[in-house]
């Protein structure tokens, strides 16, 4: 299964979703899948941004998670007034993000990903 066909089933399947990508760590997106029910701005025309936008939170929250000794970050879910994103990794140099409606089903978007997520490692 391609990325952008995992991708797909994620974003179809989890209920509200609207688009995902997968990015390296450096910003630059190997692939996406975006639906037409993207909010008008810059998601609509480029849904990596919302990756390149919260990777240098997502990399504090990872700074903070080693100075708690907590272990490695395993999600993030950054909920807003217009949109839902769900941040995973999936190893040290690559992540996804999946955006979705505020009303998404956010644990069947969650649960999509662990359970797509071996297949993504595979294909890398």
């Amino acid at each position: 299964m391609s990325f952008r066909q995992v991708l797909r089933t994620i974003v179809e399947e989890c209920g509200g979703g609207l688009g995902a990508v997968l990015m390296g760590s450096d910003g630059i997106p190997i692939d996406e899948y975006v639906t037409d029910r993207v909010p008008e701005g810059p998601l609509a025309e480029d849904i990596g941004s919302a990756g390149v936008e919260f990777s240098r939170i997502l990399d504090e929250i990872r700074k903070a998670a080693d100075a708690l000794g907590a272990g490695s970050v395993s999600e993030t879910v950054v909920s807003l007034a217009r949109m839902n994103l769900v941040f995973r990794p999936v190893d040290d140099e690559t992540f996804l993000a999946l955006v979705m409606a505020p009303d998404g089903n956010l644990g069947k978007a969650r649960y999509l990903i662990r359970r797509h997520l071996l297949a993504i490692k595979q294909e890398l």
